[in-house]
């Protein structure tokens, strides 16, 4: 069994378009498999709106994928539904609208203008009648875990000791620490994005798949074979070596 899965796309379509290409020139050589998005489809880059139309489409279409939700989702969604109402996960002097978080860039693919320079009560009016309602049904349905083969794909990662039903929507989308520094195994090999590096990174425990996409950096496509994971580039599977 070969699964494939894709890291954080923060509305880069191109590149979502480009991964999907090398998948695809690989089950070509070795067979279809499920295609698992770990979640960040929208916020700063060029063309969130046209990532979710894309995952829609091919989901509709028939296609095995699965996508997951990730804090910039959800944080989309919750803007829609209430931009006052409190993000659990986010500092409380930031908002979806802060330069940093990419919410105006997500905005700006629905054409509405200028958001995060204008009164957040007119921006969030123009947003409701701007977002079609199959996105935002798209959005609030993710998934924010997928158990498949020897892993669990989920955005940010697990907190270390508590059982997988036990997880919040919360941790599973925004944590970090102390998920990034726990080196024993969780059982099943955690398959995650959220935290951004130069390159797709197999710790033995779990791997990150977010390669910088919403910073310039590439989006990683991976196919998973039980616990090894290989990159998919161009000149085909490139094997992602445990790092020590």
């Amino acid at each position: 069994m070969h699964l494939y899965a894709i890291g954080d796309i923060h509305g880069h379509l191109g590149l979502l378009q480009a991964a999907h290409d090398l998948i695809a020139e690989d089950m070509a050589r070795h067979g279809p498999g499920p295609v698992i998005h770990v979640g960040d489809l929208v916020d700063r880059g060029p063309d969130s709106r046209g990532v979710v139309d894309f995952l829609i489409d091919g989901i509709a279409g028939g296609k095995d994928w699965v996508v997951l939700k990730g804090n910039h989702d959800r944080m989309f969604t919750r803007f829609l539904r209430d931009p006052w109402e409190p993000e659990l996960g986010l500092r409380a002097e930031l908002s979806w609208l802060h330069p940093r978080l990419g919410g105006a860039d997500t905005l700006r693919s629905y054409d509405v203008a200028n958001a995060g320079d204008r009164p957040v009560d007119k921006v969030h009016a123009e947003a409701r009648a701007a977002v079609p309602q199959a996105h935002v049904d798209f959005l609030t349905t993710r998934p924010v875990l997928h158990r498949a083969g020897d892993c669990i794909f989920v955005h940010a990662g697990i907190r270390p000791g508590v059982a997988l039903e036990d997880q919040t929507e919360t941790d599973l989308v925004w944590i970090r620490e102390p998920f990034l520094m726990e080196t024993a195994s969780f059982g099943p090999l955690i398959v995650h994005g959220h935290t951004a590096l130069d390159q797709a990174t197999h710790y033995g425990n779990r791997l990150n798949l977010d390669s910088g996409a919403a910073y310039g950096g590439p989006l990683s496509a991976v196919v998973i074979e039980g616990r090894e994971a290989a990159l998919l580039s161009p000149k085909g599977r490139q094997r992602l070596m445990i790092a020590r």
